[in-house]
Order: structure tokens, then sequence, then C-alpha cells
């Protein structure tokens, strides 16, 4: 049989203690309990413990003081603070000192249950770290990127909010995975969210669901991004795009950890991590009324920078190789090595798009190599080019004699894709479905046709 997970439990109150002791007992924990600041660091000199549950305010200090020394002396234990109710401040303070989460005052015992279980399996996940392969990993051996990871390890020990800032194309939304799967919510739903991508008039049945009948069209109850993430992370992507009147609702969200479902006169429990990004300068925004200043300060607690692309240069060889194994699986095609000309104008190129960009360069640089070796010239860096890869899309005659012209209702992209549908159908008609012809007559390589017929899903 394993042995009892132990707990420090820290409060000057002994019916806060025994509340604790019993409901820690009931659990199959053991516990030790003391009074004070200076007992709490004799104990955790003497010995190390699975969690420490302590009070804010003690007699002969804070847990906030408690909070800071365990994260040099015993960093691989959680503690949770326990602060008096709308002590926000305090409990923000103590996130950003390292403490794992809070818990207000008067204590809520399934919030603690919860609390507890989730520092637990944080600590049997640091134990198990060695077998923990499933995690996203942001590709590079840079400093800068040695650095991110250091502090992405540390912010997935921790409850604590997280806000990521990066230009667009840096690999936030990454980021945001890699905290998920590392820490203690890992087994739970990870929901990613576009608030640029939501209509504002459905920004809050899409974020706290709705009841049927509430509008017209709910036709059936439907759970929101809180609800389905329920127990694990919902990862807020381009907050800054969030309307003033929802930033007011959600803000109410996160503080009460409690939704109202549209057409429900109840509220729901939700138990969620909050990470959020954008691209965007939220500080400038908070400075001109655009974004609320007290929204920003709760998932702001603590800062992720997620370095450029060209501030990190040294790591352009090794993520195009992963690259372009990637994309050479995802298409059934054997692999392509860039030469050295070509890995060296990638490096020294400045990537306004960062690693989006990239992966865009490399894929269409995939389709026009030729003997798996991608060139200086396949790479077309300082060419305007068309998304579709070089096929002239301009004035493109359609098969029935007239001109594709994009509908007001389909996006750019899906436009592109049918315009080359069209003019790679053509070409195999013209050609008799003969491939190697059709690519001549197309001026692309034949493994560029082979790639886009699978794209296309032209059999």
């Amino acid at each position: 049989m394993a042995d009892q997970q132990r707990v420090l439990i820290v409060d000057d109150e002994p019916d806060i203690r025994e509340l604790l002791e019993l409901t820690l007992m009931r659990m199959g924990l053991d516990t030790l309990s003391v009074p004070d600041l200076k007992s709490a660091i004799r104990q955790v000199d003497k010995e190390a413990f699975d969690l420490c549950l302590t009070d804010m305010r003690l007699p002969d200090g804070t847990g906030l003081e408690l909070v800071t020394y365990l994260q040099h002396k015993r960093p691989d234990t959680p503690v949770a603070v326990i602060t008096a109710y709308g002590s926000m401040e305090l409990a923000i303070e103590s996130l950003k000192a390292g403490a794992f989460d809070f818990v207000s005052k008067p204590v809520e015992i399934d919030r603690l249950r919860t609390l507890v279980n989730q520092a637990l399996n944080m600590t049997r996940l640091a134990a198990d770290a060695p077998e923990n392969g499933k995690a996203p990993v942001m590709i590079g051996d840079s400093p800068a990127m040695q650095q991110l990871q250091g502090k992405i390890r540390k912010v997935a020990r921790s409850q604590a909010p997280v806000f990521i800032q990066g230009e667009s194309g840096t690999g936030k939304e990454l980021v945001a995975r890699q905290i998920h799967a590392l820490g203690p919510r890992s087994q739970a739903p990870f929901v990613p969210v576009n608030c640029g991508a939501i209509p504002s008039e459905l920004m809050e049945s899409e974020f706290f669901g709705h009841r049927k009948g509430s509008f017209t069209g709910a036709s059936e109850d439907k759970a929101g991004f809180f609800q389905a993430a329920n127990g694990g992370t919902l990862f807020l992507d381009e907050v800054a795009d969030l309307p003033l009147a929802m930033q007011v609702k959600l803000l109410r969200s996160i503080q009460e950890k409690k939704v109202r479902p549209i057409g429900s006169q109840q509220e729901v429990s939700v138990d969620v991590r909050i990470l959020s990004a954008t691209h965007k300068n939220l500080e400038n925004l908070v400075a001109s009324g655009d974004f609320r200043q007290d929204l920003f300060y709760r998932i702001n607690v603590i800062n992720l920078e997620v370095p450029a692309l060209r501030e990190r240069a040294s790591d352009i060889p090794q993520l195009c190789e992963r690259i372009l194994i990637r994309i050479a699986e995802s298409y059934d095609l054997p692999p392509a090595r860039l030469d050295r000309g070509a890995e060296q104008a990638l490096v020294d190129y400045n990537f306004p798009g960062n690693v989006r960009e990239l992966e865009n360069i490399l894929e269409r640089a995939y389709t026009l190599c030729e003997n798996d070796r991608i060139g200086i010239r396949d790479l077309q860096l300082n060419e305007q080019h068309s998304t579709n890869g070089g096929i002239s899309i301009q004035g493109t005659p359609s098969s029935n004699g007239g001109s594709l012209v994009r509908p007001v209702d389909m996006n750019l992209e899906d436009y592109l894709l049918e315009v080359e549908r069209e003019v790679v159908e053509q070409a195999l008609e013209e050609t008799r479905w003969n491939r190697t012809a059709a690519a001549k007559k197309l001026g692309i390589t034949f493994r560029a046709l082979r790639y886009r017929l699978k794209k296309l899903g032209i059999d």
C-alpha cells in the first residue's frame, strides 16, 4: 500500500484547523496542523509535504511569506492560500508569488476538496514527469526558448490565470496547450476559444450556454464554453477582441466561478483555469478604455512573452526539419530536405509572420522542389506570391467558359481552393488524366500535383 499523502495545515483558528483536518482525513490524507508561520517553517525544514494549506493572516506573519519560503525551500510542494472573503488582491499576490491556488472564507467544502485533489494530482505528475510525454512541445534550444520552457513548467504547477503575449504566428495556443498538458488538469478538457470569431449577439450563449426556448432558435439546452471546460482549461485566444459588455460578464464568471445560462434562473458552478492570449497590447487598450482594467488585472496574474521567430533564429533549422517531416507524413509523400543555401536564407529572413509564415513557406517550397531538395529558389522569399503556391488565378476561366467570381458568402480561403480545384481538374481533363502531362501543363512538379490532388481530394 502506498504511503499516505501528507498535508501541512497552517491556521491560528482552532475551528478552521479542525474543519480542514476532518475534511482531509475523510479524503484519506494524513495531516499536521500548526498555528503560526514560525511553526510552519520549522516543520517545512524538517520534512517534505505533499501539500500545504495556509491562512493568509497569521499571528506572526502572512501566508504570502510562507509561499515565498516554500518556493525556495520546497519548490515541489504546492501551497494553497486561504483568504478572507473579498481579499482578491492578496489572493492574486499569492498566485504571483507561486501559490498553487487560493480558497476564500467561509471555506466551501466541495471547492476545498477539488483544490486538494488537483494539488495532489500535481504532486503525482511531478513524480511521474519522465513518463509524461504527451505534452505538446515548443521546438527549439535557443536561450529564448529555454527561458520560455522553464516558465511554462513553473506556471503549469499553479492554477493562476496566465496571459500569453506574442506576435501573430508565434505559437501562443501551443504554449497554452503545453501549460494545460503539464498541469494537474491534463486529463480534463482543453477548450480553445477564438474571441474574435464569435458574433457579438451569440457571445453570451456561446460562453455561458442557454436553456431550450430561451430565444428563437434555441431548440434544446446547450452548454457553453465554461461548462465544456469544467475541470479543465479555458483558453481565450485574441481576448482583446471581446466587446466591453462581454468583458463585464466574463469577469464576474471568473471571479465567482459560476455562470448563468441564458433562460435559467439558477447559476451553475464551474471550475476552470483561465489562459488567455492576444497579439495586441492590452495595456494600451486599457489606457484607451477599450479593455476593462479589472479584467486585465484578473487575467494577467502571470505574464508569458512568446518570442518572435527572428529572436530565436538558431531554432529555425530544427523547426524546418520537424515541419518538413510533418508535411510529408500528412500527404504520404517522401520528406524533402533544405540545401545549405536555403537553410541559411531562412535563418537570415525576418519572418514577420513568425512560425506560421515558416510553415507556409515550407509547404509551398515542398510542392515546388525537385528530387526532394529545397533550394533558395523554391522558397520564393522575396517574391509576391499567392496563397495557392504559384498558380495564377486572376481571370482563370471556369470549365463552363465563364470566369470564377467569388460568392459574397464564401471566404477567401475556400474561394482559392475552388479556383485551384477548377484549374487542376481542367488540366487533367485536357491531358486525359495523364498526371505527368497535367503537371507539365500547369508548370509545376509531379510532386506538387500529387500534393494538390491529395489536398483537394481528387482521385
